[in-house]
């Protein structure tokens, strides 16, 4: 995949069909958006992802900067999937300020040479948000480009958005966080060197520091999976700080025990999968007890 960032200087090879959006937490209705661009590659276009960085709301000051999915995991997901260019369009105080038109004549039909867009119906871009859906199909003949608009998805009844997977995830709901992303929540990051507490107990663990701005659930421990070495092993993970073994270090992590897997991969990226909350984060009397514990863990998440 081809990703273009950090630039406002480019110019895209070829047609594209390009779907316009903030894709944060890529849930069902993003993936909508995504599969009509996907679609296009049988016409010849390349299918592009536009996007800004940083999102609008962080810019903007309207978010505290904690993401459903870092700029690390929306670049697997897109490639996962399909995408062959990534635009990660740097949002400063010239970029917000272009008019309209101007975004629509000088970057998406001059540098994207898009001849087919998608957007969300309640897309909006340029100075205060002034461009609409409206403005985005009546451009489409005078800058030869088709334009798409995808009404919002629907999930038990209401109107998927990033805000509700904000909500379930903040909740620690993650079988509801799922439904509306089309996927278990993930964590992305590199392997890092614990303590080798879970080692020394015979219960192996990796360990990763995610992000820090990376949306997590509750501390807890959860039923996962974990991609790594391009293989995919069922887990179960600790989010949290660790209370029983670090008592100095307060860091936050991801710690996660993979079911037939033994082996140090310090250094490499993995990705991991939360499908269910098992149980709260607890600070235990003695090593016993996080042992024992620990154990019931391993045989639960064997049982789901």
């Amino acid at each position: 995949m081809e990703i273009v960032s950090g630039t406002t200087e480019f110019n895209l090879d070829g047609r594209t069909a390009v779907a316009i959006g903030k894709f944060d937490g890529i849930h069902i209705g993003h993936r909508k958006l995504l599969a009509e661009i996907l679609k296009e590659k049988d016409n010849g276009l390349r299918a592009c992802v536009f996007t800004f960085d940083p999102p609008p709301a962080v810019f903007f000051g309207k978010s505290e900067g904690l993401e459903l999915t870092t700029k690390l995991e929306k670049r697997a997901i897109f490639e996962q999937l399909g995408v062959e260019v990534l635009v990660e369009y740097p949002l400063n105080g010239e970029t917000a300020g272009m008019e309209p038109d101007v975004f629509l004549e000088s970057v998406l039909a001059g540098q994207l040479h898009a001849a087919f867009v998608v957007a969300g119906s309640d897309v909006s871009f340029g100075a205060k948000g002034a461009g609409n859906a409206a403005l985005l199909q009546a451009f489409g003949r005078e800058f030869d480009y088709e334009a798409k608009l995808i009404d919002k998805v629907c999930a038990d009844g209401r109107e998927v958005s990033s805000t509700r997977v904000r909500a379930a995830v903040e909740a620690g709901d993650l079988k509801h966080a799922s439904r509306m992303l089309g996927a278990s929540y993930l964590i992305q990051g590199t392997v890092e060197h614990g303590n080798r507490i879970g080692r020394t107990i015979g219960m192996p663990t990796v360990n990763l520091i995610p992000s820090k701005s990376k949306l997590l659930p509750p501390c807890g421990v959860y039923y996962s999976s974990v991609l790594a070495e391009g293989r995919s092993y069922k887990g179960i993970s600790n989010i949290g700080y660790r209370p029983t073994v670090e008592e100095k270090v307060k860091r936050m992590g991801v710690e996660t025990y993979m079911y037939g897997f033994d082996k140090e991969i310090y250094g490499q990226e993995i990705i991991v999968s939360l499908h269910e909350f098992r149980r709260a984060e607890v600070r235990f009397g003695n090593m016993e007890e996080l042992k024992e514990c620990m154990q019931e863990d391993i045989e639960a998440g064997e049982k789901y």
